[in-house]
């Protein structure tokens, strides 16, 4: 998701409690939520749902560690949804704490969804760490663990320094038998292949 939309009976965050206080003032923008929102948050109560605003902001919280803007804005008002989609600047907007590609990364790199390891050869490693480049095949020494296309994967060097990793286009069965072999013969070992990358650069993290 790219906008996470939290609606509420209030415009937004406000500085007070609007209900109680009319010197309350909206705030439009939020860079970081940090201790003094959360402290905000925690003094205005909501109509709408349960918990108030402070369950709200912890939601925001979790969305915008993960690369997701969020509004929360008055459900109330007519055509919210399509409005906010549309980029009209209507409620409090919290910004990401983070890029969605970055959090992905730390995702891939916590080892919480790797599924084996791959050993790659001085070749492979100068291509993945100095060059950019994607992973394959021929660079491919040696195969652990049971996986398959789509699994996160570790990469390791030839001296047991772990590279990174990445989701993989080959199963663990499949990269044992086209290790070491120029893509261009992938097709002829397997019977079919899946591009000529056993993982795309674009799907790489590189420490």
């Amino acid at each position: 998701a790219d906008l996470l939309l939290i609606l509420t009976d209030t415009a937004g965050l406000y500085t007070a409690d609007p209900h109680r206080n009319s010197d309350a003032c909206l705030i439009s923008q939020v860079e970081r939520i940090d201790s003094e929102i959360e402290r905000l948050a925690a003094d205005i109560p909501s109509g709408l749902g349960t918990g108030g605003m402070i369950t709200k902001i912890e939601a925001a919280k979790l969305a915008t560690a993960s690369g997701v803007t969020v509004v929360i804005a008055d459900g109330r008002e007519p055509g919210i949804i399509l409005r906010l989609a549309a980029g009209e600047a209507l409620g409090t907007r919290f910004l990401p704490a983070t890029s969605k590609l970055e959090s992905r990364k730390r995702w891939m790199l916590s080892g919480l969804s790797t599924k084996g390891k791959l050993v790659v050869d001085s070749g492979a490693a100068v291509a993945l760490k100095k060059q950019k480049r994607s992973l394959l095949a021929a660079g491919i020494r040696q195969v652990e663990g049971d996986f398959q296309r789509g699994d996160i994967v570790n990469i390791y060097d030839s001296e047991g320094s772990r590279l990174g990793c990445g989701i993989t286009n080959y199963s663990s069965a499949d990269i044992s038998i086209i290790k070491g072999v120029h893509s261009r013969k992938i097709a002829t070992l397997l019977g079919y292949d899946y591009g000529s990358e056993v993982m795309h650069r674009n799907n790489l993290v590189v420490l």
